[in-house]
């Protein structure tokens, strides 16, 4: 289904994803722009730093080895939550295989996972109640400034659970000792 983009000197109050994604497919923005629609704001993203790259790598590495075949990992994809918002969560956790996601961005996750830098306050506030408002059961944020981990949601689906039983699925001198990893928050403390 074709879009319009708006005419020029025109925005609209609040984008649609589809206006959102219209934008790409008529070149107002390049699909590597660093930029999520966060209900209804194009919001920018700020580029990652080797600490942020480097703590997504494990965070994604460690929940593809807990899921297995039984969810897909997906690092910065867009993640469709209703009319207004397509964030690009830094991990997700998502039903599926590689080929569920041919033709659509997932509607869904069992588990968000946010490393959080200079984005701390979105993660916080924005980004909570989206994930929490769009029904993702699990969301946790990878807090590098304070080098712990918040879990927000209900109970661990056991794809989460599972991860979180890797005691040392994220020791790194970015978390500094593992007593402070997000495996502490995986367990259900609260960082």
């Amino acid at each position: 289904m074709a879009v319009a983009v708006p005419p020029a000197g025109t925005v609209p109050e609040r984008f649609t994803v589809e206006q959102f994604f219209a934008l790409v497919d008529e070149g107002v923005l390049q699909p590597d722009d660093s930029v999520e629609l966060l209900e209804g704001v194009i919001v920018a993203m700020a580029p990652s730093n080797p600490p942020h790259a480097s703590a997504t790598t494990r965070v994604a590495n460690a929940l593809r080895g807990a899921a297995g075949k039984r969810a897909l990992v997906r690092e910065e994809k867009s993640l469709i939550l209703g009319l207004y918002s397509a964030p690009e969560p830094d991990v997700a956790l998502v039903p599926g295989t590689e080929e569920t996601y041919d033709d659509a961005h997932p509607r869904t996750a069992l588990l968000v996972v946010e490393v959080a830098d200079s984005s701390l306050a979105q993660d916080r506030i924005t980004k909570a109640a989206m994930y929490a408002a769009a029904g993702i059961p699990e969301y946790w944020i990878v807090n590098l400034r304070g080098g712990r981990t918040r879990k927000r949601g209900g109970t661990p689906s056991s794809v989460a659970r599972s991860a979180a039983r890797r005691s040392s699925w994220l020791p790194s001198p970015t978390f500094g000792s593992p007593s402070t990893s997000c495996c502490r928050a995986g367990r259900g403390e609260r960082g």
